[in-house]
């Protein structure tokens, strides 16, 4: 139930964030979903993709700073209170979230939350206690 996500780390200029893109869909490569991060040097670009390994593989050959990193996804409801469900029941049993990034699916039905977690184990059998719905890799990816 865990998802691998790709970090891109960029330096903070004009352009840098296009050239991830064209390496992407030149590679015929699915963006499923993405959040980007900056300081004053560089950027952290982070992506779910259809096809890890072949991203990672194209961004390391064209000179990029690659890693791979396993987030967790969870699709709730979009509605008002979604996101804080999911946080309450997390502080209630202690799990720390280190970030999170989320887009809809389609506008009034679900949202997919991606969770970078401290213990992501722990984190995914609260959740499916909590009857929260924890998507593989696959269905994501498909989405």
């Amino acid at each position: 139930m865990k998802v691998e996500q790709i970090s891109v780390f960029l330096e903070n200029k004009p352009g840098g964030l296009e050239e991830v893109t064209r390496i992407i869909k030149d590679a015929d490569i699915n963006i499923r979903t993405l959040s980007l991060a900056d300081t004053t040097d560089f950027g952290i670009l982070r992506l779910i993709v259809n096809d890890v390994d072949k991203a990672s593989r194209v961004l390391r050959d064209n000179g990029l700073r690659v890693s791979r990193t396993t987030v967790v996804a969870v699709e709730v409801p979009d509605r008002p209170g979604g996101l804080h469900g999911i946080l309450e029941v997390l502080a209630r049993e202690n799990i720390n979230v280190e970030y999170l990034y989320a887009f809809v699916e389609k506008s009034g039905e679900n949202a997919v939350i991606i969770f970078r977690f401290d213990d992501s184990d722990a984190a995914i059998e609260v959740l499916k206690k909590n009857n929260f719905t924890v998507l593989s890799g696959d269905k994501l990816y498909s989405l």
